[in-house]
This record gives structure tokens, C-alpha cells and sequence, in this order.
């Protein structure tokens, strides 16, 4: 797991090549602390930065960047190819290997094969920077899930590229700046889809892409799709339900078999819940040596799974650490997650996992986790929710489906109105934790469902928080797989942007930002693809989701320690926002300051913030979203 950034020039020279994309590159120690390099071909206008962090093959073989054995090809690479071994007995034995990294057998499958073909090889997350000296030819790619994160933009006659924006923001062409556009679009998720960044012109590469950048010209295309392999499979499964389990078990174990491979210490992030609990009772079958096993615990009751995990690791028999962390030590981390994820970011669940990252980093070097068990195996409540809702009302004329719509929008709760999105409902979404429907009529239907009463959200109406932002309504247009299942197309819709764009943002960020890598054996190809050719009926037993899943589970750990309501990653915002954040808030959140700044309407945030302080109503999610803008804007500002 590495750190990489670095540029081409177009029409303009960067002066002190190798100086500035060092420079660049420093700005990711955090992601590789154990070694760094730099090259560059003056002529061609290119560099490459880069910053390691030695998980396989620790020896100076493994340095980056790294050139091919005919001296084509040169690599800046951030990630693992689980699937190294496999590819290097393809590519023979009668190559003078040098050393035994994932990286030289990256660089020789590409000179054999080509680049498509060697994507479509790779098991693993990644993201690259590719240089093609023969053709004078940059490739950038990004894994399917979206991974590892990898940033461009073209400024000043420089093409920029890294692993975070503050990479590219050491370039001396670099401007900056705030998209009023996309502040609307995070104001209303809470964290901001690809291709977008808070900058404007500044984009991130999406996953499953690769971008060619040569003789001036700039294209970027899709080498996969998940919606198109999830159509591909959609009900081709017809085991029964203990097949589907058997077969899901093998993959799972050869998925987390791959992401044990490291010759560092090899850990697991630990909750007491199904996805975690599988993955660390594979690593026991599959590990000669003790599981190492993490959590920490928040003293509030209802948000506290340690004592699941505990229990689940006392079953194991796993070397357990768990850390209770009080209201001090958690708070402490508040001011370091703008600089941490480089961008507006409210996902409140990214500081206790960035308290756990630094905790496990004592002990081991890699972590697995459970990220992706929920978007692939129906684990969330909206899978169940939007195709019974749908069915309820798929008999109402379209005519009263739309204008129940626009009168439930008025209903419809702040997240609309807080991102200033005015475009057609089909547009839309109710807030941030429900992600988009298959179909407008889907969305229609929600917002019919809560104008009848059935419930969906405690949102309550609220203009707009963001003046001037005019087409953030365009900006969020996931693609609509062509499925016939609406809860497998919605799961497949949350693969493709809440997972990447919320969920692998705030683990890669957490534990980057600790510089420990976390693996995700949920995300191996043959895992996702196989997930999607079950029939719902095999994924959600009535009100239970991830119906396989437990079978599985069960096999290896008693139900009775894992069977419970699903409660997530959460922290006790109200109470802190209300405690020892009040005073932190009010300064971000003066009326002054906003006014002064001019992003958010100064007056409405005032008010809702003064509502939550009063206890007249519960804004903490919208008020969380303005406050990691605020503390953003103030770590960019001189």
C-alpha cells in the first residue's frame, strides 16, 4: 500500500521537475512511510512521485517508481494484486524475475498482454500511473470498487494526478478553488460521487476506468461495469439455499485467503456482526498463527459493539484488543479529518474508524474488514423497503404518482433543500441514508409512500443552504442497470457511488491516514459477481437481509452471539454537538463567519443551529454536514 502522484506537461514545462513532484509526493508520508522515489524524463515532460509502504516483498526490488524488464513501461502503483502468484506461473518462469512484488508483476503482465487485457486479469485495488515511454503514452486506471482513490485534474498546462488532493495542490500550477455546484451535491449526500471533487475542474478517475492521456488529446473509458456484469448474471444462480452457502464459503475463503498474503502482521477489524465475524472465522481456519482481532467501544449504550466483539473473539479465540475510547479522546480527532479526507466529508462513522486505524496500527500492518458484505448481500433495509413499496403502489395511475411526488416534496425532509437541488424528482433522492431508486416512478413512489402515511423518513422541509448553486440536480446521475429485480438494481446502484464514494473513501482515508492498509475481501470479482446471480429470495428472507451470509456464519459461530439488529458504525453526535462540541460549532457556525465566507446561507444555518441547540428539533446530521465544510474551508484557507 503506497502513495503516489506526479504530472505531465502539455504546453508549459514545470520548472524543477523531479524538486516539485517530490514535493508532491511528501505530502502522502502518511501512506508510505518506509521508502520513496522519484523519476522523471525531462524531455517527455513526465514525472513520477511516489511513497511506500512495504506490505510485500520488503527488500529494495519492491522500490518504486519501477520500470519494466525491457525498460518500456514505468509505474507509480498504490494497492495490491491479490492474485500475483497466479499471474506470474501465466506469464512463465523463464523471466529473470527480480524480486517477488505485486508491482514488477503488474508492469510485466501489461508488457505481455497490454493494458486491457491485464486489468481484466487483476484481482485486487489499485490505482496507477502508467508510462509508456515507447509511445510517449500516460495510462491512469482505478480498480472496480473504487478502492484506492486517484485524483486528476489539467491546470495550467500540466496534467495533475495522485492519490489526494493535497498531492496535487503542492503542484505550483495548482488553483483550487469551491464548485459551488458540487458544495450543494455534498450538502445533500454528505459526501461527493466521482467525477466530481469540491474543486472545480478537478475530478476523481471513477472506479472501474482508465484514462489515456497522449498527442494532446485526453479520453477516459470504462475497461468494467457493475451494472453491466450484475445484468449479465441477474437470477442465473439455481442451487438451493445450502448450495448457494457452500459455494459462497469457498469463495470467501479463497477471497480472504489472497488478502492474508503480506510479509508484515495481518490483522481484522472486529464488531461482533455478520460481516466481520465471518472474515475472522476464515482467517482462523486459513492463519498457523492467533488472529489479531480490533474494536473500540463508545460509552453509550445503544452505539457501543464491543461487547459483541468480545464475545465473538472469546468464541474465536482470537488475540483481542479492544479500546474504550471516552468523549476526550474521540474529540480530539474532530479537527484532523478535513486535512485527513482532503474534501468536505460527514460521514460521522469516519472517526471512530479512524480512532480504530490507529489503534490497530500498533499491532499489525494490514487489516482486513467486512466494507461491501451489506451493498452485495442486501443488508440494508431500503432493499427491502423500496421493492414493497413499489409493489404497493405500482397500481396507481402515473398521473397521481407525480403529483403525490411534488407534494410530498414539500414533506420530503432538508437533504433536497440543503443541496439547493430544484431539478425533477427523478433527480432526486430523500437524504443521505437512501440512496437512489432503479427508476423515477421508483422515486415517485417513495415519496407517494410518505404522503400516505407509510413512513420513510423523520426529515422534516428546509430551504436551501447553498445560494447560487444552479445544476447540482445534474451532477449525481448513477447509472440504471438494466435489471428486473429492484432490489438487486438498487444494490447494484450503491456499488456503484455510496460504496466508492462514501464507504472506501472513509476506510482508505482512516487507515491510510494511520498508514496501516485495510483489505476487503467482499470486493474480490468472483465474490461480487457470484452475489449478484443469486435471486433476492436467497439474499433477503423476509425482514432479514444477508440470508446466505448467515448460513455461512453460522457454521463457524453460534447464532446466538451474532443475531441482533443491525447498528452500524456510530458515534453519539447529538450528545456532542450538544456537550463538547457546542463551543467548537458556534464558532464554525457563526452567523458572522458564514456571512464573511459567503458558501452557506448564513441566516438559515444560524437558525437550525440554534432549533438543535434549543432542543426544538433534531438537526445533527445537517448540521454535521455544514460543520465538516466549515472545518475544511478553514485547514484550505491562508
Amino acid at each position: 500500500m503506497c502513495g503516489f502522484a506526479g504530472f505531465l506537461d502539455l504546453t508549459q514545462a514545470t520548472p524543477d521537475r523531479e524538486q516539485v513532484v517530490r514535493a508532491m509526493a511528501a505530502t502522502l508520508l502518511h501512506r508510505g512511510p518506509d521508502d520513496d522515489g522519484a523519476w522523471v524524463d525531462d524531455e517527455a515532460g513526465v514525472a513520477l512521485g511516489f511513497r511506500r509502504l512495504a506490505i510485500i516483498d520488503l527488500t529494495p526490488q519492491g522500490h518504486q517508481p519501477m520500470e519494466s524488464h525491457d525498460g518500456r513501461w514505468v509505474i507509480s502503483f498504490n494497492g495490491e494484486i491479490y492474485n500475483h502468484a497466479e499471474l506470474r506461473a501465466r506469464l512463465g518462469d523463464g523471466l529473470a524475475w527480480r524480486g517477488h512484488s505485486d508491482t514488477e508483476v503488474l508492469l510485466q503482465a501489461v508488457s505481455a498482454w497490454g493494458i486491457e487485457a491485464a486489468l481484466a486479469a487483476f484481482d485486487g485495488m489499485f490505482a496507477f500511473a502508467l508510462w509508456d515511454r515507447r509511445e510517449r503514452t500516460l495510462t491512469l486506471a482505478r480498480d472496480r470498487f473504487g478502492e484506492k482513490p486517484l485524483y486528476w485534474a489539467k491546470v495550467g498546462g500540466s496534467l495533475l494526478f495522485g492519490s489526494e488532493l493535497k498531492a496535487l495542490a503542492a503542484h505550483p500550477a495548482w488553483r483550487g478553488g469551491i464548485d459551488r455546484d458540487v458544495l450543494a451535491l455534498y450538502m445533500r449526500l454528505g459526501w461527493i460521487p466521482a467525477p466530481h471533487t469540491i474543486h472545480p475542474d478537478v475530478f476523481k478517475l471513477e472506479p472501474g476506468h482508465l484514462m489515456r492521456v497522449g498527442g494532446g488529446r485526453i479520453s477516459t473509458q470504462a475497461y468494467w461495469s457493475a451494472a453491466d456484469s450484475a445484468a449479465r448474471l441477474e437470477n442465473s444462480f439455481t442451487g438451493t439455499a445450502e448450495q448457494a452457502a457452500d459455494r459462497l464459503e469457498d469463495l470467501l475463503r479463497a477471497s480472504v485467503s489472497l488478502r492474508m498474503q503480506a510479509d508484515v502482521p495481518v490483522g481484522v477489524f472486529l464488531s461482533g456482526g455478520i460481516d466481520s465475524s465471518i472474515t475472522a472465522a476464515l482467517m482462523k481456519q486459513l492463519s498457523a498463527e492467533p488472529v489479531h482481532s480490533f474494536t473500540i467501544g463508545f460509552d453509550q449504550s445503544g452505539l457501543d459493539e464491543s461487547p459483541h466483539a468480545r464475545a465473538v473473539a472469546g468464541h474465536l479465540g482470537t488475540i483481542h484488543t479492544e479500546v474504550r475510547i471516552g468523549d476526550a479522546e474521540a474529540l480530539a480527532v474532530v479537527p484532523r479529518l478535513p486535512a485527513l479526507y482532503d474534501e468536505p466529508f460527514a460521514d460521522a462513522a469516519a472517526l471512530p474508524t479512524a480512532l480504530l486505524a490507529q489503534v490497530t496500527r500498533r499491532s499489525v500492518t494490514v487489516a482486513l474488514s467486512g466494507d461491501g458484505a451489506d451493498e452485495l448481500f442486501g443488508g440494508y433495509g431500503i432493499y427491502r423497503s423500496i421493492p414493497k413499496d413499489w409493489r404497493r403502489l405500482r397500481g396507481l395511475p402515473g398521473g397521481l404518482r407525480r403529483a403525490g411526488a411534488a407534494g410530498a416534496r414539500l414533506l420530503a425532509g432538508p437533504a433536497e433543500g440543503l443541496a439547493a437541488l430544484a431539478g425533477i424528482l427523478r433527480k432526486r433522492r430523500s437524504h443521505p441514508g437512501f440512496r437512489l431508486g432503479r427508476e423515477a416512478e421508483w422515486l415517485e413512489a417513495r415519496s407517494l409512500a410518505q404522503l400516505l402515511g407509510l413512513h420513510y423518513s423523520r426529515w422534516r422541509g428546509m430551504p436551501a443552504l447553498v445560494p447560487g448553486a444552479g445544476r447540482a440536480h445534474s451532477l449525481f446521475t448513477a447509472p440504471t442497470p438494466g435489471l428486473q429485480d429492484h432490489a438487486l438494481a438498487t444494490m447494484v446502484l450503491d456499488a456503484c457511488g455510496y460504496l466508492p464514494d462514501d464507504l472506501c473513501v472513509k476506510t482508505d482515508r482512516a487507515t491510510m491516514g494511520a498508514s496501516l492498509e485495510a483489505r476487503l475481501p467482499f470486493l474480490a470479482l468472483g465474490l461480487a459477481e457470484f452475489a449478484w446471480s443469486l435471486p433476492t429470495g436467497l439474499k433477503i428472507e423476509g425482514e432479514t437481509g444477508k440470508a446466505v451470509l448467515r448460513r455461512v456464519l453460522y457454521r463457524h459461530v453460534p447464532r446466538a452471539l451474532v443475531d441482533r439488529p443491525k447498528m452500524g458504525f456510530e458515534v453519539p453526535l447529538r450528545r456532542w454537538l450538544n456537550g463538547q462540541l457546542r463551543d467548537w460549532a458556534d464558532d464554525l457556525l457563526s452567523e458572522d463567519r458564514l456571512r464573511r465566507q459567503g458558501h452557506l446561507d448564513a441566516a438559515l444555518v444560524a437558525q437550525c443551529w440554534r432549533e438543535h441547540r434549543s432542543g426544538a428539533k433534531n438537526w445533527q446530521n445537517e448540521i454535521w454536514h455544514a460543520l465538516m465544510f466549515q472545518a475544511w474551508l478553514e485547514s484550505v484557507s491562508p
